[in-house]
């Protein structure tokens, strides 16, 4: 079987090219339902305990703004590359959602080499949530739902 990449109407990718004898494998994902929905300083919670357990100090995990992503162990190549550690999954969220100063955990993904290593959606969720001092478990999942977003706010405040 051979794959080929056809651009269609958009940039040509140059110098993308497949290994022989290699499955792409799509990593194993799960929308979080009902979304998860955090307190913002929850999450910075997460965001600042994830920096410091980050890859790059001898820990396992690497925060972005976007969501933290768990690795099997610390960076060990050169110049802070990977190395050997190897992406375990991750756990995404968006702020403001679904109101203003909550951020929404909306999708756990499991990679290959997470699911070659045991681990399943809930394990990453667990492992992130974790770090500040969260449980995936019980009423962390059927949290009071947050003030609903008032869709008149913007025509109060202008007098519109």
């Amino acid at each position: 079987m051979s794959l080929h990449v056809v651009p269609l109407g958009g940039p040509s990718v140059v110098g993308l090219r497949l290994k022989d004898g290699v499955i792409a494998v799509p990593a194993l994902s799960s929308h979080v339902r009902p979304a998860l929905v955090l307190a913002e300083r929850e999450t910075r919670e997460l965001l600042a305990s994830a920096g410091r357990n980050d890859v790059g100090l001898d820990g396992r995990f690497s925060a972005g703004p976007a969501g933290i992503q768990v690795w099997d162990g610390p960076f060990n190549g050169p110049s802070g590359t990977h190395g050997t550690a190897s992406h375990l999954g991750s756990v995404d969220w968006s702020y403001d959602t679904p109101a203003k100063h909550y951020v929404t955990i909306y999708r756990v993904m499991v990679t290959q080499a997470g699911v070659d290593a045991g681990e399943t959606t809930l394990s990453i969720l667990t492992a992130v949530l974790a770090l500040g001092g969260l449980s995936a478990d019980g009423t962390r999942i059927t949290l009071p739902t947050p003030p609903a977003r008032d869709p008149f706010r913007r025509l109060a405040a202008t007098g519109s």
